[in-house]
């Protein structure tokens, strides 16, 4: 008799979760226990609680437990108004965490930045892959309003000007800086860099002035006018960018790590620069910077989340991929927890106007080598 060969499937299991397991909306009340996404704490991170559940019409508790937070943004006007983009399962809000998430009907999987503007709250932008999206009553329905050929391309950052919020600013992963004067009617490349630009900050203090990061922590300024009557005549003055300056020679000489996680900024215009080893803060607009001192060792630091209280530059918080850190006294001292999920820290952002409040958000920890595939093999 001939041997009966069988085909199996082997699906090896990393960190005891199935990897078939989807980033979708599940009835499951408790969110996913030990991989959990979504934490709030009103205690400035000294205790953080869960919550991850989706409001419905009856009894059923449903949540977005096995969804990716891929960043935090808070509404100007109202600061219990948060967005959550994701990294699979689109855009998500909330006008009071407590009371869960909403999902937005917009169908783009991968959320890259979200923008609110500072006149009209029910006025959103959202870039997503090569387009951007613009909402006029409160997500509930979207139009585009910026779209590139490329396919390849990412807008990976959206921000609107806080003075004049029909200045919209994008940034894209080919190195441009584009501008919109009409709240993203019409669009003009006002700056190119040699590589991807991954974020964009005005400066509170001054919203012409705009600090734009790339991929491999460098960082730039220039000033972009806004538009006034005096010279609304003269749209070229508009999409000029003046006043350019490289900061980073004085950063060449300060091995701050090789990856760049984010630049963030106090309502008094100190700047904070976060890479994977090192956070730096700067209070002369990025002529000059300070190393802060870290708990952990720069060769040992692995900095994937940051943001710093806007009404005090000495509350510091940071996660790595097991630990939320953080510091009341500007990095003089710091306390460490370790992280209630085996996800990762992937956003962190402190409430504008009620400091105590922080919202930390997690993804799942990358794949180790050799792990997560799926074997095929013959049994006789």
């Amino acid at each position: 008799m001939k041997n009966i060969k069988k085909i199996f499937l082997l699906f090896v299991v990393v960190s005891g979760a199935a990897i078939l397991s989807a980033c979708s909306i599940s009835s499951n009340s408790e969110g996913s226990g030990p991989t959990g996404n979504i934490f709030f704490s009103a205690d400035k991170g000294t205790t953080f609680k869960l919550i991850n559940t989706m409001p419905t019409i009856g009894q059923e508790i449903k949540s977005i437990g096995g969804v990716e937070v891929d960043g935090f943004y808070s509404d100007p006007s109202d600061s219990r108004a948060v967005y959550m983009a994701s990294r699979e399962n689109g855009l998500f809000y909330t006008y009071d965490i407590t009371k869960g998430w909403n999902v937005a009907n917009l169908n783009e999987p991968k959320i890259e930045s979200v923008a609110v503007s500072h006149d009209n709250k029910c006025l959103i932008y959202v870039a997503a892959k090569n387009r951007l999206y613009r909402t006029t009553d409160c997500s509930r329905s979207f139009s585009q309003t910026y779209y590139d050929t490329s396919t390849d391309l990412v807008i990976n950052d959206v921000v609107v000007d806080f003075y004049n919020p029909k200045n919209i600013y994008i940034a894209t992963s080919r190195g441009e800086v584009i501008k919109s004067i009409d709240r993203g009617e019409s669009w003009r490349t006002i700056w190119r860099f040699e590589e991807p630009v991954l974020k964009l900050l005005l400066s509170p203090l001054d919203s012409r002035k705009i600090f734009a990061a790339t991929k491999s922590n460098r960082v730039y300024s220039f000033f972009s006018d806004t538009t006034t009557e005096a010279n609304l005549s003269n749209l070229n003055q508009n999409f000029e960018a003046t006043r350019f300056k490289d900061l980073n020679d004085v950063l060449a000489d300060m091995e701050i790590g090789d990856k760049f996680t984010d630049i963030k900024a106090t309502n008094d215009g100190d700047i904070y620069l976060a890479t994977n080893k090192a956070i730096l803060r700067s209070p002369d607009d990025g002529i000059t910077w300070e190393k802060i001192s870290l708990l952990s060792s720069e060769e040992d630091s692995n900095i994937l989340a940051i943001d710093v209280n806007p009404k005090n530059g000495d509350e510091i918080y940071y996660g790595s991929a097991t630990t939320f850190f953080k510091s009341l006294d500007g990095g003089v001292s710091w306390n460490s927890k370790r992280l209630s999920t085996s996800w990762r820290a992937s956003d962190i952002m402190v409430d504008y106007r009620e400091g105590n409040n922080i919202y930390l958000g997690a993804e799942r920890q990358p794949k180790e080598e050799g792990s997560g595939f799926l074997k095929v093999g013959l049994v006789d």
